[in-house]
């Protein structure tokens, strides 16, 4: 995907730092100024920043439900356990209380990750040395089976709100990077997988729009809106769900965007190459369901499919116009440094909106 590892993987620090905002904190500044040579690198260079800062502010800690004979009386008496005790001729009382405790499964995760890590041969010791050090403070966490984790099931609050950005690198390492031996044991495959990084090559761009324009510009915004379909009848049995990736709006104009991260970005029938014509026919049915739905409005709706840039030799950058509406193909290069990323994303929008 990349012709320098290095500036690829900076770009996936920076993708991530839009993806999970947390990332923009001081204490990540460091991370910024270094070069990573593979991937691993950067997820030990921001584990140990983050578990860190976690460790200062106390480690997440939940009720847990202990059942136990105990010498002295503590929560309830357990009278059936208490019961066997004496007939054992045990002299204590069995105990059904609760504990705070750290031993719960955001922490498992943790550390469970961290210790993959630190068995990869390409991880640099001192990025092993400082999650070392702090695998000292996680001595009462049970590592847990790390294919097994119902990410769904992981709810966030306010007591560990600060825990999302740990877990969601966690995540991205484990399910993008995980692969099983003949032996079944665990090793991390060199770069995350293609599914991951087309999620994650959405956020990154839904986010940038958001941050970068949204924030900033009154009137603009930057959703994963989806689109109604435009029935004759009403009748949407069966139907999917028009989920876009990025709709950006401003004044009267709305750019539908559909991000795509794909090792080919060509199809190839005939020896001839041609856009996937999936993705055309998808963006094209967004761009004119949306047209339907505003019509009369005012509003001008354009789509867009943004690739990331392969080493393919056909690098799209078209326009077309299609039944009144522009469709247009581009090409983001993450190849290069991220300042030139940007440049390109606010090209496009500057393109559309007339605004910089």
């Amino acid at each position: 995907m990349t012709k320098d590892k290095s500036i690829f993987i900076k770009n996936i620090y920076y993708m991530l730092s839009y993806a999970f905002t947390p990332l923009k904190q001081s204490v990540y500044d460091d991370i910024q100024k270094e070069s990573f040579d593979n991937i691993h690198n950067l997820f030990g260079a921001i584990l140990s920043k983050g578990i860190g800062m976690q460790l200062k502010q106390g480690l997440y800690r939940t009720y847990i439900n202990r059942v136990e004979p105990l010498s002295v009386v503590r929560g309830k008496i357990d009278m059936s356990g208490t019961v066997r005790n004496r007939l054992e001729h045990r002299m204590c009382v069995t105990c059904d209380y609760d504990e705070l405790s750290e031993n719960n499964l955001l922490n498992q995760i943790l550390k469970s990750t961290v210790l993959l890590l630190l068995r990869q041969k390409d991880v640099d010791e001192r990025y092993k040395a400082e999650l070392k050090k702090e695998m000292l403070y996680f001595s009462a966490v049970d590592e847990i089976e790390l294919s097994g984790i119902r990410w769904s099931d992981i709810r966030f609050q306010r007591n560990n709100r600060t825990y999302q950005l740990l877990l969601g690198i966690c995540q991205l390492l484990i399910e993008g990077s995980l692969m099983a031996t003949e032996k079944g044991e665990y090793h991390l495959a060199h770069f995350i997988d293609e599914q991951r990084m087309s999620r994650l090559y959405e956020k990154f761009i839904l986010e940038y729009y958001t941050q970068e324009f949204g924030e900033r510009i009154k009137g603009f915004s930057s959703r994963a809106a989806q689109i109604p379909w435009q029935l004759d009848d009403g009748y949407d049995a069966l139907l999917p769900v028009m989920q876009t990736d990025i709709t950006l709006t401003y004044g009267h104009q709305i750019l539908i965007i559909d991000a795509k991260y794909y090792r080919r970005t060509m199809q190839t029938n005939h020896d001839v190459q041609t856009l996937h014509s999936g993705n055309l026919y998808q963006i094209f049915t967004y761009v004119k369901n949306k047209e339907a739905q505003l019509s009369r409005t005012g509003y001008k709706v354009s789509g867009m499919l943004l690739y990331a840039k392969t080493n393919e030799e056909v690098v799209p950058d078209n326009v077309y116009q299609m039944s009144g509406n522009q469709i247009s193909v581009k090409t983001l290069d993450l190849n290069h440094e991220f300042s030139e990323t940007e440049k390109q994303l606010k090209q496009i929008v500057k393109d559309h909106f007339g605004i910089g």
